[in-house]
């Protein structure tokens, strides 16, 4: 069992940047973590994933060349680093884990998921 806590999330104005973090409570080396977003009135979108050893990256459209997502097994961590932000991010961000080595992360199911952030970018 993995617990994941986000924190990093606030307002900021478009153009700016966040840096959200997922802390896992337990090992968490092995398991392959993503992130979602959901915004009022809209599904779940996911937004980018890792794998485990941090090689094997997927971003949505929609974020690439603005998000970038990294992890640091040492510290059982997962971080997006959103930049250039825009109103149409403005949702709820969640960490979700698997434990899984594959390299398969587009429309991965994941088990363990977290209470979410809320990310506000303002025009």
């Amino acid at each position: 069992q993995v617990q994941l806590v986000e924190s990093g999330g606030g307002l900021v104005q478009a153009g700016g940047s966040l840096r959200l973090s997922c802390a896992a409570s337990g090992r968490s080396s092995s398991y392959a973590m993503g992130w979602f977003r959901q915004a009022p009135g809209k599904e779940r979108e996911y937004v980018a994933a890792i794998n485990w050893s941090g090689r094997d990256t997927y971003y949505v459209d929609s974020v690439k060349g603005r998000f970038t997502i990294s992890r640091d097994n040492t510290k059982n961590t997962v971080y997006l680093q959103m930049n250039s932000l825009k109103p149409e991010d403005t949702a709820v961000y969640y960490c979700a884990a698997r434990n899984t080595q594959t390299l398969r992360l587009p429309g991965l199911r994941y088990d363990y998921w977290g209470q979410g952030t809320q990310v506000t970018v303002s025009s």
